[in-house]
């Protein structure tokens, strides 16, 4: 397996940062889902469900789900009669999706849809990988429809103490040793310290709200090691 190109012991910005991040999930996309199955115990999987019924659109709505990777959210959202469309800065990841919905190779910051285009949109841990998160949530205000709805899921420090010490250690220690044995291990180092990227919670609400979002909430889930953001478009 081609190895990333990503440093974990550095945080990039910018540019450098679309091209690390594109450069590991280029490299970690063979076997990503069986990473993501084994670290969450399989809880990704009741989240992405969770996620799909949070954004309570009509059969037969188009959402676009950004950062698709390999197309789980992708998959969900067929499953619960709605046309998706996957897009994904990595190519490697859509190459290696299985899902049968139309896919785009593009930055999430400048989507190749129209105004108003979709009926909601869809986002799962990808938050913490863009280069910056307002002009992200300005984006989705952009391409959703008035009255359409947004879900995203993201990684989460829990609130308490015992908690946050138990899913440190998970996440800081044993994460990067499952994925250096199965995956790519420079790319699994520096996945958890991205968590960083992450504003605090009330900025990152304002943010969500302000874009054009404003009846926006924030659930925790599994104790608070994952978050759901929901809202309606004004």
């Amino acid at each position: 397996m081609t190895a990333s190109t990503i440093d974990p012991d550095h945080l990039p910005q910018g540019e450098e940062k679309v091209a690390a991040v594109r450069s590991m999930f280029d490299a970690i996309a063979p076997r990503y889902d069986l990473v993501n199955r084994i670290m969450t115990f399989r809880m990704d999987v009741g989240w992405r469900r969770r996620t799909v019924r949070r954004l309570a659109l009509a059969p037969r709505s188009t959402v676009i789900d950004l950062a698709c990777g390999t197309g789980d959210l992708c998959r969900e959202l067929a499953s619960q009669g709605i046309a998706p469309i996957g897009v994904d800065l990595s190519f490697g990841m859509l190459a290696a999706g299985t899902s049968s919905a139309p896919l785009v190779q593009a930055d999430a910051l400048t989507l190749p849809v129209g105004a108003g285009s979709v009926d909601g949109a869809t986002c799962g841990f990808a938050l913490r990988n863009l280069v910056a998160l307002e002009p992200f949530f300005a984006e989705l205000a952009r391409v959703v429809r008035p009255r359409g709805r947004i879900a995203l899921l993201e990684v989460a420090q829990p609130d308490n103490g015992l908690m946050r010490w138990g899913h440190g250690l998970y996440f800081g220690q044993v994460v990067p040793r499952i994925g250096g044995l199965l995956s790519d291990a420079s790319a699994y180092r520096y996945l958890p310290k991205s968590v960083a990227y992450l504003p605090p919670t009330p900025e990152l609400m304002a943010l969500v709200r302000g874009a054009g979002f404003p009846d926006a909430t924030r659930t925790t889930l599994s104790g608070g090691i994952s978050q759901l953001i929901v809202g309606t478009r004004a």
